[in-house]
């Protein structure tokens, strides 16, 4: 039984998906992000980086959206969120969930959190430079889904599909989503239809996304 520390439309959202993808038994632990849980002593204990998502099994926690993710996806083949082990896309898995990891979901963390550069809000230029940093990763990504898709490994559907749609997600909001963009847009439509997507959009009750996709 694993038990997820999340909170809606954070990066746990990664972690929730892969449970209900693999049909893993576990149980969700509210971290109320509004009331400051996550800086409860208890809490950090468990995360001493005091951010969701946490997953604990047998009384050892993880942390970090993406190495859990990939500890899921190992923990149950059956499911197929991950090439075999020993190939040429198991390799090239690895290096996408590394990839989303250290640069686009590290991106959105200076972009959604002024503070920890020193700011209140991000000064103009400093937001434009954020916005055009995360552009050229659409940018990139949309060229690869176009020329080597549907997916990120071709045909194959992984855990880095889910990654990467969540992350388009947080875009929403942004001057230019990730939606913009035709290939990303073409991958939101076919992983939101995904039953774990629905059931973890209805369970964590956060805005419908895309509505333009969805509709």
């Amino acid at each position: 039984m694993y038990t997820l520390y999340y909170s809606p439309g954070t990066a746990s959202m990664l972690v929730h998906l892969m449970l209900l993808e693999t049909s893993a038994a576990h149980r969700l632990q509210l971290v109320d992000i509004d009331k400051q849980q996550q800086k409860d002593p208890a809490y950090l204990r468990l995360n001493p980086n005091g951010v969701v998502p946490t997953l604990v099994l047998d009384d050892q926690p993880y942390t970090e959206a993406a190495a859990i993710a990939m500890l899921l996806a190992e923990r149950h083949p059956e499911s197929a969120l991950a090439p075999a082990r020993g190939t040429v896309a198991y390799d090239l898995w690895r290096q996408w969930m590394l990839s989303l990891s250290h640069n686009l979901q590290a991106s959105f963390r200076l972009w959604f959190y002024p503070q920890e550069l020193g700011n209140a809000s991000h000064p103009e230029a400093l937001s434009q430079a954020i916005q055009q940093k995360i552009a050229r990763i659409w940018d990139q990504l949309d060229r690869h889904l176009s020329q080597q898709g549907p997916y990120l490994l071709g045909e194959q559907f992984t855990s880095a599909d889910l990654y990467l749609t969540m992350l388009m997600r947080w875009s929403r909001n942004m001057p230019h989503p990730a939606t913009e963009w035709p290939a990303l847009r073409a991958l939101t439509a076919r992983v939101v239809q995904r039953p774990a997507w629905q059931r973890m959009m209805e369970i964590e009750a956060v805005d419908p996304w895309p509505r333009e996709v969805q509709s």
